[in-house]
C-alpha cells in the first residue's frame, strides 16, 4: 500500500497473541490443523468475522466509549470543577467572546475539516493519558524501542520507566505530521487505529513503546486515508536512524495484529473528533475563535447552496416527496476515501 516495498498487501492465517513475535515468535499453521486438514492461506472478509463484542470496541462502535476518555476522566472532571470555581469568581474571571446579532465568533475546526494543529495536540493529549493511566504493562518485541532504536543512540537504560510528557508526545506526533504533510483528519484515524491495536493485540502503550505504536499507527492512516500516500522510504528520510526493511515489518506486524481490518466507520470518526474536543476544553487546549468574516460568510453560504442544490436533485431524481424524511437521501460528490468511511 502506497509502494512495492509496503507489505498492505500480505496474507498470513490470523494470528492469536501467543503467536505473535513478542511472545516467542511466529507458529506455523500446521502445529494447530487437525490431521488430514488442509491449510488455506485465505483470509475472510472483514464484515465475515466481526467479533462477537464489538458492540464494547470504541473502535468500531460509535456507542463505545474511547479509551483514552476513560483514561483521562478524573482530569476532565478536575477540569470541568476548576471552571465551577472559576466562574464563582465573578471580578477574576475572563470575559468570554460570544456572538452576537453584529458579530458572529467561531473557530476553523469542524468534523470534515479539523484544525490540524489542534487536533494534534488533542491526539498527543490522548496518547498522554493512555499511557498515564494503563493499567497493565503488556508489551510485544516489535514495539520495544530498545530492541528496534528509533536512532543509533539507542535509549538510556530507564527508557521504560517515566512516563513521557504531553509536550514530549506532541513534539514527536508533529514533526511527523509536519515533515509528511499529513493531514489532520489523518491524525483522528491514527488515534482509532492505536486504540483498536490496544484491544486487538492486548497490549498496553508504555514508555517502552510508544513511540513506534504512534509511528505505527501514523504510518497505516497515512496510507489509507490520504490521496497521495507517504512511502514506507520516505519515513526513513525523516527519522535517518531507522531502515526501509524496519519499517516494512513494523507495518506488517500492525496490521496482522489488527486483523487488516482498517475500516472506520464514519459514525466511530465522528465519535473520536468531539471526545478529543471535550477533552480538548478539559485541559484549556481550547480551539481559537474568530470574528466571522463577510468572505467567509460568503463562502458558507455557497456552499450551503451546493449542498442544497444536490438534495432537491436526488429528491427529483428519486421521487422522494418533498416532506419525505431525508435521512436516506444520499448527498452527491466525491468522498475523501472510500475505504475509509462507510
Amino acid at each position: 500500500m502506497g509502494n512495492k516495498n509496503s507489505c498492505c498487501a500480505y496474507s498470513s492465517p490470523q494470528l492469536g497473541r501467543k503467536d505473535l513475535p513478542g511472545d516467542g515468535g511466529p507458529r506455523g499453521l500446521e502445529e494447530h490443523l487437525a490431521e488430514g486438514e488442509i491449510s488455506i492461506n485465505n483470509l475472510q472478509h472483514i464484515s465475515e468475522r466481526e467479533p462477537e463484542d464489538w458492540d464494547s470496541d470504541p473502535s468500531l462502535h460509535p456507542s463505545a466509549g474511547t479509551i483514552f476518555m476513560e483514561r483521562s476522566k478524573q482530569a476532565i472532571e478536575n477540569g470541568l470543577t476548576r471552571k465551577k470555581s472559576q466562574y464563582q469568581i465573578a471580578d477574576t474571571r475572563p470575559l468570554k467572546k460570544s456572538s452576537s446579532c453584529s458579530t458572529i465568533y467561531l473557530d476553523d475546526s469542524t468534523v470534515s475539516q479539523p484544525n490540524l494543529k489542534n487536533t494534534v495536540k488533542c491526539v498527543a493529549l490522548a496518547v498522554y493519558y493512555n499511557i498515564k493511566n494503563r493499567t497493565s504493562n503488556r508489551q510485544i518485541d516489535i514495539f520495544d524501542e530498545k530492541l528496534h532504536p528509533l536512532t543509533r543512540d539507542g535509549v538510556s537504560d530507564d527508557y521504560d520507566r517515566h512516563n513521557p510528557e504531553h509536550k514530549q508526545i506532541y513534539k514527536f506526533v508533529r514533526t511527523l505530521f509536519n515533515a509528511a504533510q499529513l493531514t489532520a483528519e489523518c491524525a483522528i484515524i491514527t488515534l482509532v487505529y492505536l486504540e483498536r491495536l490496544l484491544i486487538y493485540a492486548e497490549i498496553d502503550v508504555t514508555p517502552a513503546n510508544w513511540k513506534r505504536i504512534v509511528l505505527g499507527a501514523i504510518l497505516l492512516a497515512s496510507k489509507v486515508w490520504d490521496d497521495q500516500a507517504v512511502w514506507n522510504v520516505d519515513y526513513c528520510q525523516i527519522l535517518k536512524d531507522i531502515t526501509v526493511e524496519d519499517m516494512n515489518e513494523l507495518e506488517r506486524q500492525f496490521l496482522e495484529m489488527l486483523q487488516f481490518n482498517i475500516n472506520v466507520p464514519s459514525s466511530v470518526y465522528a465519535k473520536y473528533y468531539f471526545d478529543l474536543r471535550t477533552l480538548a476544553e478539559a485541559n484549556e487546549l481550547t480551539f481559537p475563535s474568530e470574528p466571522l468574516s463577510k468572505e467567509k460568510a460568503a463562502k458558507l453560504e455557497a456552499m450551503s447552496r451546493v449542498y442544497e442544490d444536490k438534495i432537491m436533485a436526488d429528491v427529483l431524481r428519486n421521487g422522494i416527496k418533498k416532506w419525505s424524511s431525508l435521512d436516506n437521501v444520499c448527498i452527491g460528490g466525491p468522498r475523501r476515501s472510500i475505504a475509509i468511511l462507510s
